[in-house]
């Protein structure tokens, strides 16, 4: 059997992500059988947690990286030289996150505004329609109105 992938040796998380997708190779597992060998191990590492590390190139948290490691079948100085990779990785530098967007200019109204505005509306026009229906004649009434004013 081949040796297992070592940690690069550079100061990108990408590089070592790209290993760890490596190793991962290496070990012949499935995301479910790697999480069967975490758990008899003594480790917890759920299939989805593997599947969403390793699609990232970001560094993963130490223990699911160490339940990684020991899934995969790694003894404990090859688990020690990536764990300490990963420590100098996450202590150098790092980049600059993206920019946090901008709020947008026009902002949603809170839903209680909305929700009084709505309202106001709907009273305002029931409000004009009883006003209307009240200053309103039906033909019959219009009819004897006419009738009294006629000579």
């Amino acid at each position: 059997m081949t040796p297992p992938p070592v940690p690069p040796r550079t100061a990108e998380q990408a590089a070592f992500m790209a290993e760890l997708r490596r190793l991962k190779a290496w070990s012949g597992l499935s995301y479910r059988e790697l999480e069967r060998a975490a758990a008899a191990a003594g480790e917890v590492l759920p299939y989805s947690t593997a599947a969403t590390m390793l699609r990232r190139d970001r560094l993963p948290r130490e223990a699911v990286l160490v339940a990684f490691l020991v899934a995969c079948g790694l003894g404990a100085e090859d688990t020690r030289r990536w764990v300490a990779a990963r420590r100098e990785l996450a202590m150098g530098a790092r980049p600059l996150p993206a920019p946090a967007p901008q709020p947008s200019v026009r902002r949603r109204p809170p839903r209680l505004l909305l929700a009084v505005v709505g309202a106001a509306a709907a009273l305002s026009f029931l409000a004009g329609v009883g006003v209307t229906a009240i200053g309103t004649l039906t033909v019959q009434e219009e009819q004897t109105v006419e009738d009294m004013h006629r000579p």
